[in-house]
């Protein structure tokens, strides 16, 4: 009988060599795939630094301006169009709606316009009209840190 149990076990090891290698697959595919999404984890925190960066950057030019803008505004609103005086408030609300932008998530599903890209599509524009009505040109008064539609390539 102990010649039938040692062909047996020789049997039995090649039998469940299929399961083995699979078990042995799943095992390291895991463990690269942990790995693997730790590291995109560090590299999508460090974009997302980065992007949160230049948007915060850009939003504060923009508060800049209208603080800027509404103070003179205030100061004497006479020397300032209608149209000027509600794009600058028009402005300052968009603002309102970007930041503190955790606060604003919850909104979203409600609110489809306080989307970060349309807030700041919609900011760009604006800027841009109160620029062309007080006739800033170009080169007076634009944010650098934004491509110019001359400088982008397509």
């Amino acid at each position: 009988m102990g010649t039938h149990e040692s062909n047996f076990d020789i049997f039995d090891s090649t039998l469940n060599l299929e399961e083995t290698h699979h078990a042995q697959g799943y095992n390291e595919g895991y463990s690269h795939g942990i790995s693997t999404g730790k590291q995109q984890q560090q590299e999508s925190i460090e974009v997302g630094l980065v992007a949160g960066f230049v948007v915060g950057e850009e939003l504060g030019f923009y508060k800049g301006c209208i603080d800027v803008w509404s103070s003179a505004i205030q100061h004497n609103p006479t020397r300032f169009s209608a149209g000027v005086q509600r794009n600058v408030k028009e402005m300052n609300e968009l603002i309102g709606k970007t930041y503190p932008f955790k606060e604003q998530q919850q909104q979203q599903q409600q609110q489809p316009e306080s989307d970060l890209n349309v807030v700041m599509d919609k900011l760009r524009l604006k800027f841009r009209m109160i620029r062309a009505s007080l006739r800033l040109g170009d080169n007076k008064l634009e944010y650098d840190g934004y491509p110019k539609p001359k400088d982008t390539e397509f």
